[in-house]
């Protein structure tokens, strides 16, 4: 048998990773510079050149058939979009645009034993790993294929440069943010003492997309549908209450078996112990959750930015409201007369993403952002998952439109309603109050391009993409097209607000001293039974314990004012409060005659120290460097199970750091040697726990500079 007579047999299959990596943007990721087994990484709607290695003759245009298969999944199919088939034939050169819906490949050199291509994958392919095959026969051969596996699978990502597809963000450079920047800031915090707290999202290391695969495995989405659905899925995946998601959500304060929420530094050690032990990690709170959210969307290429709701509202029972029921004693109920699946509640604030996408399901103008919630809450389409919701659908009021509108918009926008025991009212309770403006103070997100480690100048508000300023004609008009769209709501707005409200009340606070302010419109004699009360609260909005209380009854004179005060000092809360360190006041007063009641409730927070981080403004490449943690026990008890927690994207895996017990007052200091490996801006970020003191963090700047001179 002559050799030409036989098919082209395949030695080698070359992608260049590293080469192809600059165009691609993917040049960060640290599988693309593997030193034993480097993996590709292309983004879909962009060439590529890849080579091709004959091991027993060249290629002869006029007798050989080399055709390459691009596969995805267990069943890939050419006409469900998870094939390519591209047939070589160097007579025929296509052009290569960013428009194309078909797979393309063009011979660029063919030698001796080699092959090289430009090969186009579609903006429309589902992401994930592929795999690829060369097929190898003589033209017109009734003979079998020679069939070549290239033994290392390879990764598609969106592509949001490119403006076919789904991910596109047509203002490009706000991509280096949203894409490509590994560290961020979460808001934490109640509204008034609100903080940006850094995290470390890492989507370029190493473990990060091998474990998004395990995820995506876990989810049983069919491959075909990896695209369309993918945001959605994250949301439900990313927490492990349907399924073996990645984190397991705890908010109680009982941490000994895993890792307290406050502990994390970022994402990457939570996905290595994901994709290690292939079971749900414990633990995460709101923006933990949407930490990993982050990090999983931009290493995709999902252009996503973390959100954080100041004053957020979790209605329970889909009535665009957040309801409160007080007993004829003026007490407040501790469950929901009108809602067995529970009561609604108001966090503190609450933490969730927005990604950027087309959306082609919905009518024109509800693309852009989008946002999913990875915090199991409450179910939907029979799943713990929110999303992707328009926030265009949200700032309009369209209820009708797909995902989970009414419930975000809620979230963002609910009536704060509070209703007592009435016999005469057919519900059994009627209205006694109702605040317009309490829910959404602030809408919070890292601005692009900016970081600070050391405050909050780098804190941008996009209250106004979600809705219209609070009090304005254009807010109601929107929260009133939900309402009407929302049966259950139409009930609770339609009942009529309290009459004969000729009293005022004012609740104010500063430095642990709360009043109530009082006063008589009227001209008759009121009396009034007013309470104030304090207590320790879990941020979800759930009370721990009672810290203090304080009543009285007035007697008042025509247009006369009175106060009532509480004082809430150390001693009382030190011993009560739970993690976080956050009280909530509650005050409710009764004026006898007209049965008016009036009732208002604040959050404040007991402030913890930082941790200052001492690194010089420059630092060495690739030489140690030590840098120094330190803060102050505020507390008078000896904190014991002490560790630090040290992370750097390129800069350091997390690190670990035990710490001996630490007696009451007394300043806690570590040396941390770092030996940086890229240059350029670089950021530290630092937790300490113990089991008497969480959420103590602190983060640095510095840039890191060759030293060859």
């Amino acid at each position: 048998v002559f050799e030409f007579d036989m098919a082209l047999e395949t030695e080698a299959v070359y992608l260049f990773p590293t080469e192809n990596s600059a165009a691609h943007k993917t040049d960060k990721y640290e599988l693309v510079h593997d030193e034993e087994n480097p993996i590709a990484i292309f983004r879909r709607g962009l060439k590529f050149t890849i080579a091709i290695r004959f091991a027993n003759r060249g290629f002869d245009k006029n007798r050989d058939l080399v055709r390459l298969l691009f596969n995805y999944g267990p069943n890939p199919n050419a006409i469900k979009g998870t094939r390519g088939v591209l047939t070589i034939d160097p007579k025929k050169r296509r052009r290569i645009d960013d428009e194309q819906k078909l797979w393309l490949a063009n011979v660029l050199n063919h030698d001796s034993d080699t092959m090289t291509l430009e090969i186009f994958a579609p903006p429309s392919i589902p992401v994930g790993l592929w795999t690829l095959q060369v097929e190898t026969n003589i033209l017109n051969s009734t003979d079998e294929p020679k069939i070549y596996d290239h033994e290392n699978s390879f990764y598609f990502l969106f592509n949001p440069w490119n403006c076919h597809d789904l991910t596109y963000m047509p203002e490009e450079r706000l991509l280096d943010e949203y894409v490509l920047t590994d560290v961020g800031k979460v808001w934490v915090g109640p509204y008034g003492t609100t903080k940006g707290r850094e995290w470390v999202f890492g989507q370029f290391d190493a473990c990060v997309l091998s474990a998004t695969m395990l995820m995506l495995e876990k989810s049983g989405l069919p491959y075909t549908r990896r695209v369309k659905v993918l945001p959605g899925m994250i949301s439900k995946m990313v927490n492990s209450n349907d399924d073996d998601g990645i984190l397991v959500g705890r908010w109680d304060g009982k941490y000994d078996d895993g890792t307290a929420p406050s502990a994390w530094t970022g994402s990457v050690p939570i996905l290595q112990q994901y994709l290690d032990t292939e079971a749900p990690v414990p633990y995460g709170q709101c923006w933990v959750f949407s930490g990993v959210v982050t990090t999983i969307c931009r290493a995709l290429g999902i252009p996503s930015r973390v959100v954080s709701n100041l004053v957020s509202a979790h209605d329970a029972n889909a009535t665009l409201t957040v309801d409160k029921y007080f007993n004829a004693n003026n007490e407040e109920l501790t469950y929901d007369p009108n809602n067995e699946m529970g009561e609604d509640s108001i966090w503190n604030y609450h933490v969730w993403n927005d990604v950027y996408m087309a959306r082609p399901d919905l009518p024109p103008g509800y693309g852009g952002w989008q946002a999913i919630d990875a915090t199991p809450q409450e179910v939907s389409s029979g799943f713990y998952q929110c999303g992707p919701t328009s926030l265009e659908a949200i700032r309009k009021g369209s209820v009708g439109l797909n995902y989970d509108v009414a419930f975000m918009i809620a979230s963002v926008n609910a009536d704060l309603m509070r209703w007592k025991e009435d016999k005469e009212c057919e519900m059994g309770y009627s209205k006694i109050y109702c605040n317009k403006y309490h829910i959404g103070r602030f809408i919070l997100t890292k601005a692009p391009f900016i970081f600070d480690p050391n405050g909050d100048k780098d804190r941008m508000d996009i209250t106004n993409l979600y809705k219209a300023k609070e009090g304005t004609e254009a807010e109601r008009l929107s929260l009133l097209n939900a309402v009407r769209g929302t049966e259950a709501a139409k009930r609770f707005y339609a009942l009529p607000e309290p009459e004969m409200e000729d009293m005022e009340f004012d609740l104010q606070g500063e430095n642990f001293r709360v009043i109530v302010k009082i006063k008589n419109k009227s001209d008759k004699l009121r009396h009034i039974k007013c309470s104030l009360s304090a207590a320790s609260v879990y941020y979800t909005g759930v009370k721990a314990q009672q810290i203090t209380r304080e009543e009285g009854q007035f007697a008042m004179k025509p247009n006369s004012s009175e106060e009532l005060k509480l004082v809430v000092s150390a001693d009382d809360y030190l011993e009560k409060l739970v993690e976080y360190c956050n009280m909530k006041i509650y005050a409710i007063a009764t004026v006898t005659e007209t049965r008016q009641t009036w009732a208002d409730e604040d959050d404040f927070q007991v402030l913890k120290p930082q941790i200052n981080i001492n690194i010089p403004a420059e630092i060495p490449k690739k030489k140690p460097t030590t840098v120094t943690l330190r803060f102050v026990n505020p507390l008078k008890k000896v904190l014991t199970n002490c560790k630090f927690n040290i992370s750097g994207s390129s800069l350091l895996k997390n690190q670990v750091v035990p710490y001996p017990d630490v007696k009451p007052g007394a300043v806690i200091k570590v040396d941390v040697e770092i030996i940086p490996k890229v240059e350029g801006e670089q950021k530290l970020v630092a937790t300490f726990t113990s089991k008497q003191l969480l959420d103590i963090a602190g983060s640095a700047k510095f840039e890191v500079v060759s030293d060859d001179d």
